[in-house]
């Protein structure tokens, strides 16, 4: 009986130590032959140089890229409307025009900041709702008080200092200019900075690492991404091929190359592939179009060679790259420790990691969710205010599209936090667990 039972412990024994080693090789192997299978496909995918229209909401009247200059808002006054130098460059500030109170528009002086006008002027007419209407109607069909005041919906509400880009018109007597935008690159300059500087103050080196990634993100989105899909390639597999890349080196990056790390990665990579079918099968079962925004429509009008189920279907792919690299590193990381911290053995590692991980899912499945309702929000209140049935609401093709990306992230996330643990599980060494040098030397 002790031969038997002597037999039965070393064979377990065996066991447990070859488990480690072959899930190591396993992992390290799959992650390699992944790795060559998205380089392979980045040089298939690459994208051309070749030229594509420009749309018309992005088109000069030459038919080129419009051209914007800087500008100042330098004096702002009421006018009646209609003002012959609205446009048109001005060598002083003084718009040639008599200010009248109350007047229908609102006349702004802008000093013009680059371009072959610099230094000059020019005047903005900003007509208000008083020119539109006269009055504006209360709830109650009462004239509002100072709402005639206001821009005309669409139009920009300008002040004294505002610095903003003007839009080029060529003319036949010359350029002449019209509101494009604010200005924004130093305020955007300055929340980039507070953005680094927390994320470096509280994550240390690994948080400037992360930095590093989002930035080389960006580049592949840029740089290969957008122009592959615009080439005429498949976006959903492009969409796979961006979102490997990105993981590779973002994970390895941030966190270092380790099993840990591995462990993760080869979950994130697995989970989206379960969220690609997930995503198509919700597409397709929810017969969703993505012809809702005015975005896709215009690009299907100009780029006619896109599939627009298949730019839907990219969309939820890379949608779901950052809820998923969130989850599977933790759930990583909490399988090491645990084991680490005297869990005895592989099985009981993945038990209490997975308890960290339901406590996760519920949270993360609220963020996944409220970040979709938040960015949908405009849509819900016009819907409210056309008094349409909340049904009627919930499938409509726009508010449907959020709500399949809130359902497939959230079943993505169920699914990856198993899987990534039980890798994880498989490749630490449980403090129960003696060394594989200790337990040959005891055999």
């Amino acid at each position: 009986m002790e031969r038997t039972h002597h037999g039965h412990s070393h064979s377990l024994t065996d066991i447990s130590h070859m488990l480690s080693p072959f899930a190591r090789w396993l992992v390290i192997g799959t992650l390699a032959v992944t790795a060559v299978a998205v380089t392979i496909g980045m040089i298939v995918l690459w994208p051309s140089d070749s030229e594509h229209p420009v749309p018309t909401q992005f088109r000069a009247a030459d038919g080129g890229s419009i051209q914007t200059v800087d500008g100042e808002v330098v004096d702002q006054f009421r006018a009646n409307c209609l003002n012959p130098a609205a446009g048109s460059v001005l060598e002083t500030a003084d718009i040639p025009v008599n200010p009248v109170a109350g007047g229908p528009c609102i006349l702004n002086a802008v000093r013009i900041d680059s371009g072959e006008a610099a230094g000059r002027y020019t005047v903005l007419e900003i007509p208000t709702k008083g020119a539109q209407s006269g009055t504006e109607p209360g709830p109650e069909g009462t004239p509002t008080p100072g709402a005639s005041d206001e821009p005309q919906a669409g139009q920009p509400t300008l002040h004294v200092g505002d610095a903003i880009r003007l839009s080029t018109v060529p003319g036949p007597e010359g350029n002449r200019y019209t509101f494009f935008d604010f200005q924004r690159g130093t305020a955007t300059i300055v929340w980039a900075i507070l953005f680094i500087a927390a994320i470096v103050l509280v994550a240390a080196w690994r948080g400037f690492r992360s930095i590093l990634g989002l930035a080389f993100a960006f580049v592949v989105l840029g740089g290969f991404t957008l122009p592959a899909i615009l080439d005429g390639s498949s976006p959903v597999a492009v969409a796979v091929v961006s979102s490997a890349a990105i993981l590779f080196v973002v994970l390895y990056l941030a966190h270092g190359v380790s099993l840990r790390t591995s462990s993760a990665l080869l979950g994130t990579l697995t989970s989206l592939l379960m969220a690609g079918l997930l995503s198509w099968l919700a597409i397709e079962t929810m017969n969703l179009t993505g012809l809702s925004g005015d975005q896709t429509t215009n690009l299907q009008v100009y780029q006619g060679n896109i599939s627009v189920s298949g730019l839907l279907l990219a969309g939820f792919i890379i949608g779901t790259l950052g809820v998923l690299n969130d989850v599977t590193i933790t759930q990583a990381s909490a399988a090491f420790e645990l084991a680490a911290a005297g869990e005895p053995t592989r099985l009981a590692t993945f038990k209490a990691a997975m308890r960290v991980g339901r406590d996760h899912i519920a949270s993360t499945v609220y963020t996944l969710v409220f970040a979709y309702a938040g960015s949908a929000l405009p849509l819900m209140l016009l819907f409210s205010v056309a008094q349409q049935p909340l049904g009627g609401l919930l499938t409509t093709d726009v508010v449907a599209v959020e709500l399949a990306r809130s359902f497939v992230g959230g079943i993505a996330i169920a699914l990856s936090v198993p899987l990534t643990t039980a890798i994880a599980a498989a490749l630490c060494r449980p403090a129960g667990m003696p060394s594989p040098a200790a337990a040959h030397a005891a055999s």
